[in-house]
């Protein structure tokens, strides 16, 4: 999931993440059996808000001319903490948590209006508003996080700790219910929290507010032209309050790198990107494995789980503080270091080194990870932090293991394509099955020999990552 692309000096060792900070209260927690898919013929039926809606809610689609009856032109954010109780006697496994921490609002919508509870991919977790009256399943958002890969790492996760996890959710007029379901690697339900919420709650707190006089300048980079652009955000961290203008000459480059990519290229009006001059009291970001830390708006590190590499923020809650007073849905993090290394974490943010030599095509592959869901397609012989089971598909869509493949690229490579594809027939098949991906050698398989996910190299998204990109932002922009 996440990881930038490795190069000749990085290191693969394991790591355990910062800890927030312990959880100390138990919560109940429903096991479940696994979600019904949402594909099925729509039946009619009759909800609580006088709406016509399925008789089998997880089938519905709520339509865009439904946005308005059923949500207000505002934005809930929901703030949550993964954690875990110790591990119980039996499983000697840690039991996986969600607390609510708090819920805020700001006016504005910045998300999809159409297809609210029929998402593309399924991801790590997901977070489903229904109507609690009715049960009909009304906004549904997938996601990832770090908590899922702390907790595929048995010697990190024997140790109880927090993560910070944020959501963004349509605004209901009625009461709901809201439910986190996390996953495993095997894409069954592991937690499942539910709780009530009225959108009169006056703890809910106000968060558009009058700019101070030193608040951080804002700048739309690239207006979308399209009637519901995608909002992008793009922060500063590591780059003191006299470091801006180089902010944004940055995060100007960023843009128009990714832009310059199809499906990107092609749908550039549909993006809208806006960079935020966060400062840091320090430039520069944390190195751990140099013992250097530093002071900085998002508390960013490299060696999150002791990958050296990796580059990710503990502190997720302060990047959505950051972005109170702008419309977004997707968050880029520029860090002004020559570091190697970042992350992408699928619709949470990602996270990239500026300084360092590849910064332009790392920073088009992180974008693949945290807006399109796609996997990393690079692989070593050495165990992969990431195991995925082999008698499991995986829900991205640029890697398989064969057990449902009629659901990823069957459907446009030639018949006789063998499997696995030689890399030295790719020129014969420009997409076929080529084993390796995700981390593994063996047992899983990418559509192409090379591709953006893959290496710093390749010029382009390979065919079926075009797709599935291009899926994602007519999904989320028509």
């Amino acid at each position: 999931m996440c990881r930038t692309l490795p190069n000749a000096d990085s290191s693969l060792r394991r790591l355990t993440t910062l800890n927030i900070f312990l959880i100390s209260a138990l919560l109940l927690i429903n096991y479940i059996g696994a979600e019904a898919k949402s594909n099925a013929d729509i039946v009619s039926g009759k909800s609580s808000h006088g709406i016509a809606r399925s008789k089998n809610p997880i089938h519905d689609n709520v339509t865009s001319s439904e946005f308005a009856t059923l949500f207000r032109d505002s934005t809930l954010r929901v703030d949550y903490v993964f954690g875990s109780a110790p591990a119980d006697s039996v499983s000697g496994r840690p039991k996986p948590i969600v607390l609510l921490k708090s819920t805020s609002m700001r006016k504005g919508w910045a998300g999809r209006r159409h297809d609210l509870n029929r998402p593309l991919l399924q991801g790590h977790g997901r977070i489903i508003m229904t109507d609690p009256i009715s049960g009909d399943t009304l906004y549904v958002h997938p996601f990832s996080s770090l908590f899922n890969e702390w907790l595929s790492l048995p010697e990190l996760s024997a140790t109880p700790q927090a993560f910070q996890q944020t959501f963004l959710l349509p605004m209901p007029r009625s009461n709901v219910e809201i439910t986190i379901q996390i996953n495993d690697m095997r894409r069954r339900p592991i937690a499942r929290f539910t709780h009530r919420y009225s959108p009169d709650d006056i703890l809910t707190r106000p968060l558009n507010r009058q700019l101070a006089e030193d608040a951080p300048e804002v700048r739309i980079l690239h207006p979308g032209s399209s009637e519901n652009p995608i909002n992008v955000a793009i922060l500063a961290e590591g780059y003191s309050r006299e470091e801006s203008e180089h902010f944004f000459s940055d995060a100007s480059t960023a843009v128009e790198e990714i832009l310059s990519y199809e499906p990107f290229l092609s749908n550039f009006d549909r993006f809208t990107f806006t960079a935020v001059a966060s400062p840091s009291a320090e430039s520069g970001v944390s190195i751990p494995k140099e013992n250097d830390w530093r002071d900085t708006a998002f508390g960013s590190h490299f060696s999150t789980f002791y990958t050296d590499r990796y580059l990710t923020t503990p502190e997720v809650w302060r990047l959505h503080d950051a972005l109170s007073d702008i419309p977004y849905e997707h968050i880029i993090v520029l860090a002004n270091t020559d570091e190697y290394g970042g992350g992408g974490i699928f619709n949470s943010y990602m996270l990239i080194a500026v300084r360092q030599e590849d910064f332009l095509p790392t920073v088009v592959h992180e974008f693949g990870h945290s807006f399109g869901g796609l996997a990393d397609e690079y692989f070593s012989d050495k165990p992969g932090v990431c195991n995925y089971p082999l008698d499991v598909e995986p829900w991205e869509p640029n890697i398989t293991t064969l057990t449902d493949f009629p659901a990823k690229w069957q459907d446009i490579i030639p018949a006789d394509t063998p499997i696995p594809t030689p890399p030295e027939k790719a020129a014969e098949y420009p997409t076929g099955i080529y084993e390796g991906a995700a981390y593994q050698a063996t047992g899983i398989y990418r559509p192409a020999n090379e591709c953006r996910m893959r290496n710093n190299t390749y010029p382009d998204f390979c065919p079926t990552c075009r797709r599935a990109l291009l899926r994602q932002i007519l999904h989320q922009s028509e």
